[in-house]
């Protein structure tokens, strides 16, 4: 049976700390992880879940020599252990009004007309728990009732994870691609896709924007990264999205999202619609 590497990293009294840290897992946890305050109701506890191979030890390794002064702990657990504790975990999430996100066993589960997408939450990646998730599919989700998303158009989704923006993009009828530079999450939105049965509306391949031949345009932009990349990248993605196209970003603290709209100002946008959830924030171009 395939064991599973779980790491937990304690910070007494949250605050600041725990924003750096959040920060530091948004760029080596791509799998996800999962978030608790505790009893004395100030302590975070970062959980962490891998598939116990040398990657998820090295990352241990890594905890321990970036954090050194927070408490950690490491142990092992076999993967039926890992489904029940996900089951007591995962409940259904309602986001925007448009969309549900439910785990395989409630598929069955009346979403009340809302769209459903089925999340595998055991691959952990974007479950939809995460602000940066649930920010994307709010914005998607108002700008579908205000007629920007409809169906007929392209998507990129640019890192895509479990692929769960796109799924939620092919369930109001477009169609499109998906990339990821980590070849798990590509495997594992794969995964995702074929659970909601949407893989014949969303293509996926592993690479980043540069990836993409020169003259692709989609109506509807989606990147759920990380700020620095994010700025990096802006010229090149602002060159993909078509004439009148939308643009989300995300994966974004509150605190950086000033320095990367005036990255994307800076190839002509105007003022981004900026939502914002606990410290997190997305910015949205019409």
């Amino acid at each position: 049976m395939r064991k599973l590497l779980r790491v937990d990293i304690t910070v007494p009294g949250g605050g600041e700390t725990a924003e750096l840290l959040e920060a530091w897992l948004a760029g080596r946890a791509a799998q996800g992880w999962e978030e608790s305050v505790l009893d004395d109701g100030e302590t975070v506890r970062f959980r962490v879940h891998m598939e116990d191979a040398p990657p998820a030890r090295a990352f241990a390794e890594e905890v321990a020599a970036d954090w050194p002064d927070l408490p950690r702990e490491v142990s092992t657990l076999e993967e039926e252990d890992w489904g029940a504790a996900w089951m007591a975990f995962f409940t259904p999430i309602e986001v925007g009004g448009v969309y549900e996100i439910l785990p395989p066993w409630m598929a069955d589960h009346d979403t009340g007309g809302k769209k459903p997408i089925i999340i595998e939450p055991k691959m952990a990646f974007g479950t939809g728990h995460h602000p940066t998730t649930a920010l994307c599919l709010a914005c998607l989700a108002d700008l579908h009732r205000s007629g920007a998303i409809a169906p007929g158009q392209e998507f990129l989704d640019l890192g895509t994870g479990s692929g769960i923006l796109g799924i939620g993009l092919c369930r109001l009828g477009l169609t499109g691609v998906g990339l990821d530079i980590d070849p798990q999450a590509v495997w594992c939105a794969a995964d995702n896709l074929r659970l909601n049965g949407v893989e014949g509306s969303m293509s996926l391949a592993v690479g980043g924007v540069g990836s993409l031949a020169p003259d692709s345009r989609f109506e509807v932009v989606a990147a759920n990264i990380l700020a620095a990349p994010l700025m990096a990248m802006a010229r090149l993605l602002v060159r993909h999205v078509a004439p009148g196209g939308l643009l989300v970003l995300s994966g974004i603290l509150e605190t950086q999202a000033d320095d990367v709209a005036a990255a994307y100002q800076a190839t002509g946008l105007g003022q981004p619609v900026r939502r914002v959830s606990g410290e997190w924030a997305s910015l949205s171009w019409r």
